[in-house]
C-alpha cells in the first residue's frame, strides 16, 4: 500500500467511521477499487485508522467525556454515572461477538466479502428508511433495556456493510430515543469497542488463529509513511465527519444515507454478479 492509497483509503474509514454507510464495507470496496497492492499490510492499517477515529471522537465530544468523568468522581448515583452503565450494558452484546464470534464470522463470508457488503448495505439503508417514516414519541434518556437493544445493533455491525453507527443510531430512533442524546451516546458507546478490536486484531498479527488466517491469510508489512498518512486522513476527516453527523441526526436527514447506501448496495451486488 503507497502513501496515495492509505490517503483515499484514511479519508474513507474517518467518513464512513460516523456517516451511516459502513466504514468496513466502504474500505473494501475501496480496497477493491484501488488493486491488490491496497490490500497489502490491511490489518495494520485497519487498526492504525480506527485508533484515530477514536482520537477524533475524544476531540470533537471531549466537553461530553469531561462531564462524564466530573460525574463519575464525585461516587454518588448521577446522571453521569447512568450514562456510563448504559454504555457497559450496550457493550455487552458486542463484547460476546467480538471475543467468541468474530473470527468465525468473517471466515464464513471472507471468499465472498463483495456479496455480503452489498446485501448489508441494502440493511442498512432499510433500517435508516424506518427512521423517516417511523417517528414515535421521544424519550428524554436512553434506559439500560434500550442500551442493550442498540449494544445488539452495534454487534451485528461486525458485518461489513452494515453501519455501526447506523445501526446504532436508527435502532436507537426507532426506540422513540431523543436524537439530541443518541448521536453522542451512539459515538461514545462505540470507543470501547473500537479500542478492544484493535488490541484483538494486533493479537493476530502477533499470533493469527486458524480462523482468522482462512479468512485473511498472514499479515503483510506496510511502510511506515504509508501508516502516518492513512492516520493523519483517518483523524481529520473523522473530526469532520463526527460533527456532522451529530447535526444531522439533531436534524434527523437520514433518509439521504439511506439512499446512497441503496444504490452502493445494489452496484456492489451487480459488479459482484456480474
Amino acid at each position: 500500500m503507497d502513501s496515495f492509497q492509505a490517503l483515499i483509503l484514511g479519508i474513507v474509514q474517518g467518513l464512513t467511521e460516523y456517516l451511516p454507510v459502513s466504514s468496513s464495507g466502504h474500505l473494501e470496496i475501496g480496497k477493491a477499487l484501488l488493486g491488490p497492492a491496497a490490500e497489502a499490510g490491511g490489518l495494520t492499517f485497519d487498526i492504525v485508522v480506527h485508533i484515530a477515529t477514536v482520537l477524533s471522537t475524544l476531540v470533537v465530544l471531549w466537553r461530553e467525556i469531561v462531564w462524564i468523568f466530573e460525574g463519575l468522581f464525585k461516587f454518588k448515583f448521577n446522571d453521569e454515572t447512568r450514562y456510563v452503565l448504559n454504555i457497559i450494558i450496550s457493550m455487552i452484546p458486542v463484547a460476546i461477538v467480538g471475543l467468541l464470534f468474530k473470527d468465525k464470522i468473517e471466515a464464513l463470508y471472507s471468499g465472498n466479502v463483495l456479496l455480503v457488503t452489498g446485501l448489508c448495505l441494502l440493511v442498512t439503508a432499510a433500517l435508516l428508511a424506518m427512521t423517516h417514516f417511523y417517528k414515535p414519541q421521544e424519550k428524554e434518556k436512553i434506559s439500560p433495556s434500550n442500551a442493550l437493544v442498540i449494544g445488539v445493533a452495534q454487534a451485528m455491525a461486525v458485518l461489513p456493510g452494515l453501519s455501526r453507527s447506523g445501526s446504532t443510531i436508527a435502532t436507537g430512533l426507532l426506540l422513540g430515543n431523543s436524537r439530541k442524546t443518541l448521536a453522542q451516546f451512539s459515538f461514545l458507546m462505540v470507543i470501547p469497542p473500537i479500542l478492544g478490536e484493535a488490541i484483538i486484531d494486533f493479537k493476530h498479527i502477533v499470533a493469527p488463529s486458524a480462523e482468522y488466517l482462512a479468512a485473511h491469510g498472514a499479515a503483510t508489512p506496510i511502510p511506515t509513511t504509508s501508516l502516518i498518512v492513512g492516520f493523519i486522513a483517518a483523524f481529520v476527516s473523522g473530526c469532520f465527519a463526527c460533527k456532522w453527523m451529530i447535526s444531522l441526526v439533531k436534524k434527523c436527514k437520514l433518509i439521504y444515507f439511506a439512499l446512497y447506501c441503496a444504490i452502493v448496495g445494489l452496484a456492489v451486488l451487480a459488479f459482484n454478479i456480474f
